[in-house]
């Protein structure tokens, strides 16, 4: 918090000046981190993330090398770039995906950090070796603000090359999109048929009754956003959802599939971007193990 949300830049930075030159941060010749996560899933099961800590060159999205699912916003953007000319350090990692078996295992032995945060257990081993390559396009997961925002460092300081990034094969255990249901204070007419609990596709909750919305669209977020709703609020939990509306807080409740990897890749590839919140990648990626100087 010290470094990501400081109260001004200038403190950030002398911060971390501060911790590298006290011992506090130490220096680290390793090219790779192998990362494991555990975690237990707003859907209540128990599983471990892996993937590997690395630096990534930096390029635009029209040179194809790492690919947008979603759109960003100016503000937080401005605010991040702020302060990475303040500290010259990527202070939080990117998500990002490829389409390929892993490209390490988990070394052996002990890991040189083990850490929990909110539930989820970090490990974090290094990885013994020379560079290793990986076919892009890397997918972006979680993180298209502050990759963006090495974009826009790197044509201000072209010596800024490179970025930070937890790289995820898309074919690994551990792996999963989970859905973001949306509350609703209002909505119109929905066609579909009611059923008794929820299943497949989308299902529409109001007044105690589940309607199985009828439509030739597999891509629940988008229906969702066609038939306009107002008032719309996020949860991972359907049973949030379902609660806020017999509660009488939202009128209706959505209550979605998740959004495959390959639906990702899909939007990704023909370079359109999904609606607000179609993905939640859980957990978040554990701040403060790693930084990368730039």
């Amino acid at each position: 918090m010290h470094l990501t949300l400081p109260d001004s830049d200038e403190q950030a930075a002398g911060d971390f000046v501060s911790w590298r030159d006290g011992g506090v941060l130490a220096a680290a010749d390793e090219l790779y981190w192998w990362i494991a996560q555990d975690y237990v899933g707003p859907d209540g099961v128990a599983r471990t993330r892996e993937g590997v800590a690395a630096s990534v060159p930096v390029s635009p999205y029209e040179e194809r090398q790492v690919l947008p699912h979603e759109r960003t916003h100016a503000g937080p953007k401005e605010g991040r770039l702020r302060l990475l000319r303040a500290t010259q350090t990527q202070l939080e990692p990117i998500f990002l995906l490829y389409d390929a078996d892993p490209v390490f295992t988990r070394p052996d032995g002990e890991p040189a950090v083990d850490v929990e945060e909110g539930g989820v257990r970090t490990r974090m081993w290094p990885v013994a070796g020379g560079e290793v390559t990986i076919d892009t396009p890397f997918l972006i997961a979680d993180g298209h603000h502050r990759y963006e925002t090495a974009v826009a460092y790197r044509e201000e300081n072209p010596a800024a090359t490179h970025t930070f990034a937890i790289l995820v094969s898309s074919r690994a255990p551990g792996l999963e999109i989970f859905p973001t249901h949306r509350i609703v204070q209002s909505v119109g007419d929905v066609p579909g048929d009611e059923v008794d609990a929820p299943g497949d596709g989308i299902t529409l909750y109001r007044n105690g009754r589940y309607l199985r919305v009828q439509t030739d669209d597999d891509f629940g977020p988008r229906v969702v956003e066609s038939f306009a709703p107002e008032g719309v609020s996020y949860t991972a939990y359907a049973d949030d959802a379902i609660a806020a509306v017999d509660r009488g807080d939202a009128a209706a409740a959505f209550l979605l599939q998740p959004v495959t990897t390959e639906q990702v890749a899909a939007f990704a590839d023909a370079g359109d971007v999904m609606p607000q919140k179609s993905t939640f990648f859980f957990p978040k990626l554990t701040s403060g193990l790693l930084f990368h100087p730039v």
